[in-house]
């Protein structure tokens, strides 16, 4: 077959996915990077649920989206940047505009909790961004990460606030992944340097738990020293 039919055939397969009304409302809703299940997807496509669940199944065969798993919930994301980039291609065409995304969760435990042992909420979004764009971790994978390894920056970084990494590597779990946060669908970190994170913030006065919750406040040295250490716009 002529290698440029079948880049044809494969770039008309992949628009044909895209193409549908309610597959694009799905992909499209996907695009500000935070994940949603089925039920959500197909509110947003103004789907019934079966049908929902076959133009989710037709998208995640052409590797346009995937499933990420948290606990008893299943979760749709892009399947990598290249879709993305794709997709603002098209509202740049078109000429149309995103929703911005909004949470239905209580400021206080959107903002900081605990998530077991680690930070999630908004701070620990933000934290985990502020680490891949320091490049103290560098994800275990071109797109959507399953672990996150240290670079010799990273290391530098953390012993210096610190944190005993030595001692992490002996712990029987992993040092760095993703965990999809609950309020924000967007990773925050998790695994034994996460924990050791949150036992310094803690030590450090930095964030204060909340009785008979998981809500954690950030202090406002927390705010100064956080800001200057991590760089983050709190």
């Amino acid at each position: 077959m002529d290698v440029a039919l079948e880049v044809d055939e494969g770039a008309h397969t992949i628009a044909a996915a895209i193409g549908d009304p309610g597959r694009s409302k799905m992909l499209f809703a996907l695009l500000d990077n935070r994940a949603r299940t089925a039920t959500e997807l197909a509110i947003l496509g103004n789907l019934r649920a079966s049908t929902a669940s076959a133009h989710l199944a037709r998208l995640k065969e052409e590797r346009l989206v995937k499933v990420v798993k948290q606990g008893r919930h299943h979760y749709y994301t892009l399947y990598s940047p290249d879709v993305a980039t794709v997709l603002e291609g098209l509202l740049a065409l078109s000429g149309a505009t995103m929703p911005r995304f909004v949470t239905k969760y209580p400021n206080q435990l959107r903002h900081a909790r605990t998530c077991y042992d680690h930070i999630a909420g908004t701070l620990g979004v933000a934290l985990l961004d502020c680490f891949l764009g320091a490049g103290w971790l560098v994800a275990d994978g071109p797109a959507n990460a399953e672990s996150y390894s240290l670079s010799p920056k990273g290391v530098k970084a953390f012993s210096t606030l610190g944190i005993d990494l030595s001692e992490l590597e002996t712990q029987r779990r992993q040092l760095a992944v993703p965990c999809l946060d609950w309020s924000e669908r967007r990773p925050h970190l998790r695994g034994s340097l996460a924990a050791a994170l949150l036992t310094l913030a803690k030590k450090k006065k930095w964030v204060v738990g909340e009785m008979d919750s998981r809500a954690l406040t950030l202090t406002a040295k927390g705010r100064l020293e956080m800001s200057t250490i991590f760089g983050l716009k709190l």
